[in-house]
């Protein structure tokens, strides 16, 4: 008997959700045939078996949450084939740790010191001309139609891994892959109506993690907030908001570096980027999801909007993969789509800032011409004070405020 625990599914997600099982007790599968679909606060991700045999126990039903590295599946496999697996398993353990923290989505696989064929079955030794992979890499790079046989490892001994694969799919043809994060089935959804019995709906999936993201916030940020208005009544119609916010943000970090970075409160250290990732809170049913727009400065108005409007399709379906969601250096909420002035939004360490946009508005302004009435955007600026000082926030902002009064 070989136990398979839950797996890291991305982060150093500490838990994930049962969707539905596609297997049942007494079914015989094949490597990286799909077992479960599980959820966890940024995918549905498909959980692939990570070798052959028979199922012998499934530990959860849908909707129960599984820690990650407890039990999951139980497998009856074959012979020799299973004590080696069985050896690996504990002979393997810091290695597979190794690679999850450099690669993601991985996790404690088993490694059985055997090559995996195309068909599924073991295959002949490994050697140090084979590509070394564990079975969920595998599985993702068939999706994003990668040649895993190409890759060069970047993990422990040499053991390819998820940013390997995902670097890699730049250089392939998009395919029509079915991605590695679906949507979430309608069968996810209460089953009773619970706002007419007044019971406790426990918080799941992006609400969970947003709870927690905000317990962080709030037992390790000083938090800071100040507010300001852009004046753009010069804007041509039909400006990108989005686009002028983001290149707005770009202007800040010129003018000070120091809020485009993390802030290591336990060694009293930052991290300063040159790189601007901007993180966008992006509102869903579900809960508040946070894709990421890479390389800010580098990207003109038209490859910002289309890398929003990618992101928030995919936050909204939940098919980002978790490259898109992760490693943000400042950040930006831009409510005043929907409704509000000011707002004092939250920083979510290890960023220190994130740049709130109101509701534009027509206000009433004194100019040397007289009292007019002008298009202006409130702006929000939080910012964590143990790192960034009130002087480099006004600062920073008031680089925002000039790019965003710029006619072009």
């Amino acid at each position: 008997m070989t136990r398979f625990n839950l797996p890291d599914l991305g982060e150093g997600l500490q838990e994930a959700e049962i969707v539905r099982w596609h297997v049942a007790v007494g079914d015989r599968v094949a490597v990286d045939q799909p077992m479960v679909a599980m959820e966890t606060a940024k995918a549905v991700v498909e959980v692939p078996a990570p070798f052959a045999g028979v199922i012998a126990a499934l530990h959860g039903k849908p909707g129960d949450t599984i820690a990650t590295g407890a039990p999951l599946v139980d497998f009856q496999t074959d012979g020799a084939n299973g004590a080696a697996i069985a050896a690996g398993t504990s002979a393997g353990t810091s290695a597979a740790g190794a690679a999850t923290a450099r690669g993601g989505v991985v996790g404690h696989m088993p490694e059985t010191g055997e090559l995996i064929a195309a068909n599924g079955q073991p295959g002949a030794r490994a050697t140090s001309h084979r590509t070394r992979v564990l079975p969920a890499v595998r599985e993702l790079a068939r999706k994003l139609g990668v040649d895993i046989e190409t890759l060069r490892g970047s993990g422990a001994g040499g053991i390819v891994t998820l940013d390997d694969v995902l670097a890699a799919k730049t250089a392939v043809p998009r395919t029509a892959a079915t991605p590695l994060a679906v949507a979430m089935p309608s069968a996810m959804r209460p089953a009773v109506d619970l706002t007419a019995t007044g019971e406790l709906e426990m918080l799941r999936s992006l609400r969970r993690a947003m709870a927690q993201s905000m317990t962080l916030s709030r037992d390790s940020v000083m938090e800071c907030t100040v507010f300001d208005d852009a004046d753009i009544e010069g804007w041509r119609p039909g400006g990108d908001y989005t686009a002028r916010l983001l290149r707005a943000i770009s202007a800040g970090c010129r003018a000070e570096p120091g809020l485009n970075a993390w802030f290591d409160g336990e060694n009293h250290g930052r991290r300063l980027f040159q790189p601007i990732h901007v993180g966008i809170a992006v509102d869903t049913p579900d809960g508040l999801l946070v894709p990421v727009i890479r390389d800010v400065a580098s990207r003109d108005a038209a490859q910002l909007r289309a890398e929003v409007n990618r992101l928030k399709a995919g936050a909204r379906d939940r098919s980002l993969p978790p490259a898109d969601l992760r490693d943000f250096t400042i950040m930006l909420s831009n409510f005043g789509v929907m409704a509000g002035r000011y707002a004092t939004p939250v920083v979510v360490p290890p960023a220190v800032a994130i740049l709130g946009s109101g509701r534009i508005t027509r206000d009433v302004v004194a100019t040397e011409h007289g009292v007019e009435a002008h298009r202006r955007i409130p702006l929000s600026l939080t910012f964590d004070h143990r790192c960034v000082t009130g002087g480099e926030a006004v600062r920073f902002l008031a680089a925002v405020i000039a790019d965003l009064q710029e006619s072009q």
